[in-house]
């Protein structure tokens, strides 16, 4: 009788058939497999905690002879147990013993033959400096002549010779690093930085006099006392404690330091900037320097440019307001915020009046 084969659509979906169900047999091969070998792990460990538990029952039953109470059952386990505790931990203590008696064991054996082929080398190196010295003293005794005293000289300093060459105690190993060296150096940094730290900040602890001038359209110059480590904002803070105490200046009643500001040498401080900040670089503005804060009361006018003078103009203090109403007019159309990387080396020229500040 004929069977039906169907076209080859239907084969390859047997042939995708089949190979998806060898797939799955073999998946549940796989699983089947790691059931049993978990099975196993705890079977074994099963195994073990019978194995101590039959142990300790068959100790319990040779000891008890007779009829007993429960609390004497008890107290006679409970020594039972911590016996069979001890004796474990003896025969684990044991096997940790031997292990590491065989490891040191090889470590020794293994340091030994190091030692003996290190001891076979020399050996080597002595054999064959004795065959070279014989062979020496074979060349010798067939080419040397009696008579002349100069060849015998040469052939004892050839035979006296030694092929190793020893270390040259003149050679330079600063290059080479010691740490004992390191250390020493890493702890004569720290000390000198340590004292250039105590030395700075004994300078910002100095105290110091400046003289400025509260300046509204006209100069108001008055004198204060600070350290030189205080920021350009305490200092217009003591100064405007300084100008409310005199009950002059009614528009400094409702003024806060954020609405003041610093002007000297025609630079604009800002707050965060350090007295000591200015003094340590020697910061100089267009009309002077800005790390000397006393003041002349003479402009000095020269002819010659190139002369550099340290002299110094007192410094102004502002309000914000004000400097936005008057930016536009001499003077307050001079005044440049700082910036530490400009330098102003050339000379500071006032065009209208032909006049030079140095």
């Amino acid at each position: 009788m004929a069977s039906y084969k169907g076209n080859s659509s239907d084969g390859m979906r047997t042939i995708t058939l089949e190979k998806r169900r060898q797939l799955e047999q073999e998946d549940f091969l796989i699983k089947k497999k790691k059931m049993e070998e978990e099975t196993n792990k705890i079977s074994s460990i099963d195994n073990k905690f019978k194995a101590h538990y039959d142990a300790v029952e068959q100790l319990l039953r040779t000891d008890t002879i007779g009829l007993v109470t429960l609390e004497d059952m008890k107290k006679k386990r409970e020594q039972i147990l911590i016996q069979r505790e001890q004796q474990l931990a003896k025969e684990r203590k044991a096997q940790l013993d031997e292990e590491k008696e065989k490891k040191d064991k090889k470590e020794r054996q293994k340091t030994q033959i190091q030692k003996l082929s290190f001891a076979e080398e020399l050996e080597d190196d002595d054999d064959d400096d004795d065959d070279d010295e014989e062979e020496k003293s074979e060349v010798k005794n067939q080419n040397s002549k009696p008579e002349i005293s100069d060849e015998n000289s040469q052939e004892e300093t050839k035979i006296n010779f030694k092929k190793r060459f020893g270390k040259n105690p003149t050679v330079d190993t600063s290059f080479l690093p010691d740490r004992e060296r390191e250390e020493e150096e890493n702890a004569f940094r720290e000390k000198l930085r340590q004292e250039w730290v105590e030395q700075q900040e004994k300078l910002k602890n100095e105290e110091m006099e400046i003289v400025y001038s509260y300046w509204d359209g006209s100069g108001h110059r008055r004198t204060i006392r600070l350290k030189k480590g205080n920021t350009i904002q305490q200092f217009l803070y003591k100064c405007l404690e300084q100008l409310r105490g005199e009950n002059q200046f009614n528009e400094l009643k409702v003024t806060s330091v954020d609405q003041l500001m610093y002007v000297k040498e025609d630079i604009i401080l800002p707050h965060h900037y350090t007295f000591y900040d200015l003094i340590v670089t020697k910061a100089r503005g267009k009309s002077g320097p800005l790390f000397i804060f006393d003041c002349h009361d003479d402009i000095r006018i020269q002819n010659d440019a190139t002369i550099e003078k340290e002299e110094s103009h007192a410094g102004k203090v502002i309000l914000r307001s004000w400097y936005e109403r008057h930016k536009h007019i001499f003077p307050a159309s001079r005044w440049e915020v700082y910036d530490p990387e400009k330098k102003w080396d050339k000379p500071y020229t006032i065009k209208d009046t032909g006049l030079k500040y140095v």
